[in-house]
């Protein structure tokens, strides 16, 4: 015969399996919660308290920690038969056991003596010695595994295998819940914790790394880590760092737009009054580096777009949606990668270095737009130095665009110098610059790249300002009659 432990917070699909796990003779012992579910539901079971002899106490902190319940987790069978027979402590054989919602709870900011009621100490106790015995017992942390072990079953027995797999799920969430319990806590005083633990579910492997010699793998189920193709080859580690760069740029803007991201950058952005309008406009800004790029656009791709994009080589394409002659004309194109854009899921960054790790939080920051020069921009300027701004938060330091009210124009990126980005940019752009905008994502510090922008014919300049030679830039902008904006917010990115 036998015997499982179920102990559970989130009830989902509990009832279901214990009435299988009755229908195929398994004795079931509870408590708490779960017991007060199953004897509703009219599922037979035995008191926790019952088989251990000792009474539930403290408000139920102390009910599970008992030799009974985990010397028959423990035991090893062939191996400590002998003590477990002279202790009268039969084995349990399955523990279905999920934890107080720690997480949940924290994020309501709840005082300290309240969230420290929803630390869990008996499940994560009984879950780690249940998986340190797989061998002989199957842990069970999740739902969703419930018809996975019912099938097992059925057959007669569930096999090492898949007490091993579960095993391994088993002690990934205790090893969650702990480091989520350390990083709240350690963090009560401070805005990071001393010691961070960080853990990101469903792993997949990739083909390769960056380059063809080297291994990665893709971790989180969420957002563009998430995301796979609805169609077309598997996701590379290259395509995921550029479907991230034009997803986080295509979500400055609310209106229709298209952003083409080449090696990390954006090559091309517009929006326009149809989404082949600004898929145009977005591809001739530099069509040649559009050529394998990753497309991001924000509204459904219908069949005039997935034609165009069907007309070069391109390597990801990801919207909200697709119509299904558009899917099917995509099709065609094997190599092309489909993805379908998820909600945002914000978080932290982190980023890894020789010996550690880096780790920044951007908190919501209010830029403080400020007309510095003596002339005004114009209603046009200013809607083309917020287009050109937000690519530039976008795009790699140093960097200058040039753009009009509808486009970016010309994009330099990347660059040690400052002139020479905005050098670059001149150089790419396809259309004349003369009444165009420039934007920079860091402060003057010299006039000299304003110079270079007013000479290619841009009138209007946006810049976080702050260098200690503000008065000379502001006064070459006067000299030239262009307008200039300061922001008052930097946006380097390495």
């Amino acid at each position: 015969m036998t015997t499982a432990l179920l102990s559970v917070f989130d009830k989902t699909g509990i009832i279901a399996f214990a009435e299988a796990l009755n229908t195929r003779g398994v004795t079931i012992l509870s408590s708490g919660g779960t017991g007060k579910a199953l004897a509703e539901a009219g599922i037979p079971f035995t008191e926790v308290s019952a088989y251990t002899g000792s009474p539930e106490m403290m408000d139920g902190r102390v009910k599970t920690l008992h030799p009974r319940i985990h010397g028959g987790l423990l035991g090893r069978r062939g191996i400590d038969d002998a003590v477990m027979a002279e202790h009268n402590i039969p084995g349990i054989d399955i523990l279905c056991v999920n934890l107080y919602p720690f997480e949940e709870m924290a994020a309501k900011n709840l005082p300290l003596s309240e969230i420290v009621e929803f630390i869990d100490i008996g499940g994560p106790a009984m879950i780690r010695a249940a998986a340190k015995n797989y061998r002989d017992v199957t842990v069970i942390t999740d739902p969703s595994d419930y018809g996975r072990v019912l099938d097992a079953l059925e057959q007669g027995a569930i096999p090492e295998d898949i007490r091993f797999s579960l095993a391994k799920k088993a002690f990934a969430r205790t090893a969650a819940y702990d480091a989520a319990i350390s990083n709240h806590l350690s963090g009560i005083d401070s805005t990071f914790p001393e010691t961070l633990t960080v853990q990101f579910s469903g792993g997949r492997v990739l083909r390769y790394g960056e380059n063809p010699h080297q291994q990665a793998a893709v971790y989180g189920d969420a957002g563009i880590a998430g995301a796979v193709p609805v169609q077309g080859k598997q996701m590379s580690y290259n395509n995921y760092l550029d479907v991230h760069a034009a997803v986080g740029l295509l979500r400055e803007f609310d209106e229709i737009c298209t952003v083409i991201v080449k090696h990390n950058n954006p090559c091309g952005v517009a929006t326009g009054t149809t989404l082949l309008d600004s898929y145009i406009r977005a591809r001739d800004v530099d069509p040649v580096s559009a050529y394998g790029s990753v497309i991001a656009m924000n509204q459904e791709i219908g069949a005039d777009v997935a034609e165009a994009i069907c007309s070069t080589f391109v390597e990801v394409v990801i919207a909200p949606s697709y119509s299904e002659e558009a899917l099917a004309m995509m099709k065609a194109k094997e190599n092309m990668r489909i993805l379908i854009l998820p909600p945002p899921s914000l978080a932290d960054e982190i980023r890894s270095i020789d010996g550690g790790m880096l780790y920044m939080r951007t908190p919501p920051y209010r830029e403080h737009w400020q007309v510095v020069s003596e002339r005004e921009p114009t209603a046009a300027e200013l809607d083309a130095m917020r287009l050109a701004w937000r690519v530039c938060k976008h795009t790699k330091s140093n960097t200058i665009i040039f753009a009009d009210q509808k486009e970016t124009l010309g994009i330099g990126a990347g660059q040690m110098s400052r002139v020479d980005a905005a050098k670059i940019a001149i150089d790419k752009a396809q259309k004349p610059l003369k009444g165009s905008v420039a934007a920079s994502d860091a402060f003057l510090p010299f006039p000299d790249t304003l110079e270079v922008a007013a000479d290619a014919g841009a009138t209007a300049l946006v810049q976080p300002g702050g260098s200690i030679r503000d008065a000379e830039v502001i006064a070459e902008a006067n000299k030239r009659n262009m307008a200039m904006i300061f922001t008052g917010v930097r946006y380097f990115r390495h």
